[in-house]
C-alpha cells in the first residue's frame, strides 16, 4: 500500500479481515438452524473480533496497548481455525472449504504476527 496509514481502514489486515467475515457469514447460512447460536454464532463472533480487534488497538495511543489487542486479533484467529475444522469434522463444510479458510486465517495471523514485531 502506498502512501501513509492515517485509519486502519488502510491496513491490509483490517481488509483482509473484513473479506474474512463476509466468508464466514456466507459459510454459516448454509448451516443446520440449530446451530445458528451454536457454532455458527461463534465462528461469527470470532471472525468479526480479528478486524475489531486490529481497529480498536489502532486508535490507542500507546503501541503497548495496540500490541494487546493486536494478540487478541491473534487468539481470535486461533479460535475461528479451530471452529472451521469442527465445522468440517461435523460435515457442515467441505475439506477444500476448510482448507481454503484456514489458509486465509493463517495469512492474516501472519501479517499481524509482523505487526506486532514491528511496533
Amino acid at each position: 500500500m502506498a502512501g501513509k496509514i492515517k485509519t486502519y481502514r488502510d491496513l491490509n489486515i483490517w481488509n483482509a479481515g473484513i473479506e474474512l467475515v463476509k466468508d464466514i457469514y456466507k459459510l454459516t447460512e448454509n448451516f443446520p438452524k440449530h446451530e445458528i447460536y451454536g457454532l455458527a454464532g461463534q465462528m461469527r463472533r470470532a471472525a468479526v473480533s480479528i478486524p475489531s480487534n486490529v481497529a480498536e488497538g489502532f486508535r490507542r495511543y500507546h503501541n503497548k496497548e495496540y500490541k494487546q489487542f493486536l494478540y487478541t486479533s491473534l487468539g481470535s484467529c486461533a479460535e475461528l481455525e479451530t471452529q472451521v475444522t469442527i465445522a468440517k469434522e461435523l460435515k457442515y463444510i467441505q475439506q477444500d472449504k476448510e482448507a481454503i479458510l484456514l489458509e486465509k486465517s493463517d495469512h492474516i495471523c501472519r501479517m499481524i504476527s509482523n505487526l506486532i514485531k514491528k511496533l
